[in-house]
Formats: structure tokens, sequence, C-alpha cells
């Protein structure tokens, strides 16, 4: 009996806690959205099973917990904690990402550039609530709806806050067709909805070739701390635009970048323990989150109808929404905004380009708060 007690004990029956509980319910909750709202499922799925997997109550000492040094759990977590995997999930981003769009439209880089107010005016709040200066800039970067950029981020300014801080951003991402839709019908109106823009300019093939390198040089020499970032994003564009190393960029836009999101997501989802995922502070975090995501897609709106004021080749407003860096899918919302008010007007390829613009915008203002408030 004594021994029936302590293997009782060591489990569920002697560690179960409400807080498990809720959180067990919050990862049934991720992987239904997932399967039958289909919210970025490549992401919730993981990410809700890890919930389930990191709130199974159990004894410490067990040297299985993602938190006990020296487990199987524990040294897959050291790539979120040490911030390996988010260089690797941008590599396999860049090596399926077209910049023609971006290219070929310049202009349309400032809706991505305004849609990072989110991250800048959330920094502020976050300060104003009390959290320190490294701490509110790991949340501000919620506002980009970028998981791999937060993670980056809170793993090098805001470690013990780090689970929270990336469920938040994958959540707001999986999130973006319920929160962005309200958001611009409410600022636009119908005749701006309706607005058909011209197709953007034919890139070279040696332009393509050329970008990559070019953007990297600026930004970097801009913002040296998103070197890790920007370098694997634009040497994984490099491989696909070159035409000599399609084999490479093949690996890294599928079979690479599918086993780092594997093992991104699950370790974040283990993460998630109760006793440490359950403050004031992580509530905190998912309001200011929410509120950074919101302030993202108005600022990114607001900007094109500002353009729109100054320049005779107008822009629909929609995709400045595009502006934060969820690709694709917010381009994907753009072009379903856009294809209710018009079934004949394509707005994706338009749309794409603050999109893209969005991911190097969130990775450089990480870069510019990581060289800044190191």
């Amino acid at each position: 009996m004594d021994i029936l007690w302590q293997f009782l004990q060591a489990g569920a029956v002697g560690n179960m806690s409400w807080g498990n509980l809720a959180m067990l319910v919050v990862g049934c909750v991720f992987i239904y959205l997932a399967i039958s709202k289909d919210y970025e499922p490549l992401l919730l799925v993981p990410i809700g099973f890890g919930i389930l997997v990191g709130n199974i109550p159990l004894s410490e000492g067990m040297g299985i917990g993602v938190y006990e040094p020296g487990s199987v759990l524990s040294i897959l977590y050291q790539g979120v904690t040490q911030g390996w995997y988010p260089p690797l999930i941008f590599l396999g981003i860049g090596s399926m990402t077209d910049f023609s769009s971006l290219i070929g439209n310049p202009r349309l880089v400032l809706l991505g550039a305004a849609a990072q107010a989110g991250i800048y005016i959330t920094f502020l709040g976050a300060i104003l609530l009390g959290f320190d200066t490294h701490h509110a800039a790991a949340i501000g970067i919620i506002g980009g709806a970028d998981g791999p950029t937060a993670i980056f981020l809170s793993s090098k300014m805001a470690p013990d806050y780090l689970g929270a801080i990336a469920i938040a951003a994958y959540s707001y991402m999986a999130l973006v067709p319920v929160i962005q839709p309200p958001i611009v019908r409410l600022l636009t109106t119908k005749r701006e909805r309706l607005i058909r823009m011209k197709p953007s300019r034919p890139v070279s093939k040696r332009t393509r070739i050329l970008f990559p390198i070019v953007a990297f040089l600026l930004t970097t020499m801009l913002a040296p701390g998103a070197i890790p970032l920007l370098g694997m994003l634009f040497f994984g564009n490099l491989l696909k635009e070159s035409g000599v190393t399609e084999r490479l960029a093949k690996t890294a836009r599928t079979t690479f970048i599918d086993i780092i999101t594997i093992l991104l997501g699950l370790t974040v989802g283990t993460s998630t323990d109760a006793s440490r995922f359950l403050t004031p502070q992580s509530i905190q975090i998912f309001v200011l989150g929410a509120a950074s995501f919101a302030i993202a897609t108005a600022a990114g709106v607001l900007f094109a109808k500002l353009l729109n004021l100054l320049v005779k080749d107008k822009i629909n407003p929609i995709i400045g929404a595009a502006g934060v860096s969820a690709v694709p899918d917010s381009a994907r919302v753009c072009q379903t905004i856009g294809a209710k008010e018009d079934p004949q007007n394509f707005l994706i390829m338009h749309a794409m380009a603050p999109n893209v613009s969005g991911v190097i915008g969130s990775a450089v203002a990480a870069g510019v708060f990581l060289s800044t408030l190191r």
C-alpha cells in the first residue's frame, strides 16, 4: 500500500491543481481551433499538444520535465531559450518568400514600416504598467505578429516571460482572420475598399538576386542586433532566387522548416506549466499583446489612407493591415476582405508587399531593441 500511495502521489493524483486543469482546457481549445477552424494548424496543433504535455502534473526530480536540466524536453527547449529555432525558421521563410511585389512597388514598404507603430506604442505602454525596459521591449514585439522574432527577443531580454510572450504572439498570429477584418472595416469606407490598384512593374531575375544581398547589408548596418534573423531570412531568399541552389532552397522551405516548427511549437507549449504561466504578469502580457496587434493593424490602414492624400495612384487601404508580419495569412485576410466588396479585385499580390516588409520591419525593431537596451 505504501508503494501504491507513493506511485499515486508522484503523478496527477498528488500534484494536480486547478491551474493545470485550466491549462489542459486551453491546450484542447488550441487544438480545436486548429482542426475545426483551420487557424494556423501548423502552429496551434504542436503548441496545443505541448500545453497538454507541459501540464500533466508530476513530482520534481523525475528528470523528465521541461524545466529539469538534462531531460529530453529541457534539451529540446534550449532551442527556444537560447534562440536557436527562430533564425532557422527565418531561413525557411526566406526560401519560400517572393519579394517581387515589394521590389515592383517599393512605396508599399512604408505600410510595413507604419505597422511597426504597434510595437513601439506597446513598448511605452508596458513601461507605464511597471515593466522594465527589457521586458517592455519583448512584450511590444508581439505587435509584429511574428512568433519567431518574439521568441528570439524574449529569450535575450525577458526569459522569465518567454512562455507567455511566445503563446501570446502565436495566438494572435492564428487569430488574424478574426481580429483584423473588424478593424479594417471600422477604419475604411466602402469606396476605399473598392479601390483597384495598378499591377506592379515586372522585376528582373538580376534584381531579385541582388535584393537579398543589398537588403541584408542595409538593414543590418542599421540594426546589427537583427543579424541572426535577417541574415538567415535573406540567405534563404538568395538560395531561392539564385537558381543554382534549388535543392537547398527546397529543403529549407519544406522538410527543414517543418522539423523546426514541430520542435518549436511543442517545446513552447510544454513551457506553459501552470505554476509559472498563470500569473498576473502573463495576463497583462496577453492584454498588451492584443492592444499591440490591434494598433499595428490600424496604423498600417491609417497610413495607407494618409498616402492616398499625397499620391495620384491610390492605394487600397485594406492592404495596410498586411503590414504585420503574419505571412501570408494577413495578406490572405486582405484578399478576403477586398473580395467581399468586389470579387474581381485581386489584392493579395499587392498585400504581400507590406506583408514581407513587415517581417523585415519587426526583425529590425527587435534588432534596435537588442542593440540599444542590451
